[in-house]
């Protein structure tokens, strides 16, 4: 069983049960399981017209000073490639245009327990770059001149795209 100690339902204290041959939290309050599932979040590839990628330098933990692509966690009513969108000009200023699902990863994350992450290329339409409240910079790089990464997931990303450009 995880960190949860309370049902997100009706507040009562979770205990150990095993259901499905593997120990969850149930909630003997309001008789339920407590399942946990990963985070959806996205991530955006934006290349310019010089070929080089978007990056944003996190201003916030996980990882805070490292690079990463654009991105975040989806809201509950927004579909994966609107939550790309949004978090593209949230944290860079620039608004896009959904191109193609470029991968999908699912990792292990220490503060999120894990995470499932959809990586989309997208093209400009608009905006003008500018690093949004969580995010220290932004800025474009040459294939040969990228900073470490601060996400497996997202070099992972990079790899595919940049290789799809050579």
């Amino acid at each position: 069983m995880s960190g949860k100690k309370f049902c997100a339902y009706c507040g009562a204290r979770l205990t150990e049960r095993v259901f499905e041959d593997k120990t969850r939290g149930y909630c003997p309050g309001c008789d339920s399981i407590s399942y946990e599932n990963p985070v959806p979040a996205v991530a955006a590839l934006v290349m310019n017209h010089g070929n080089q990628l978007l990056l944003v330098k996190r201003g916030v933990e996980p990882a805070k000073g490292m690079w990463c692509l654009p991105g975040g966690f989806l809201e509950i009513d927004e579909s994966i490639e609107a939550a790309v969108l949004r978090e593209l000009e949230e944290e860079t200023g620039i608004r896009g245009e959904i191109g193609r699902l470029v991968d999908f990863f699912s990792q292990r994350s220490p503060h999120y327990g894990a995470i499932l992450l959809f990586g989309y290329t997208v093209t400009m339409t608009g905006g003008s770059i500018k690093a949004g409240f969580d995010a220290e910079a932004v800025d474009f790089f040459n294939r040969d001149t990228l900073p470490p990464i601060a996400f497996f997931s997202h070099q992972k990303l990079i790899e595919k795209v940049m290789g799809d450009r050579k």
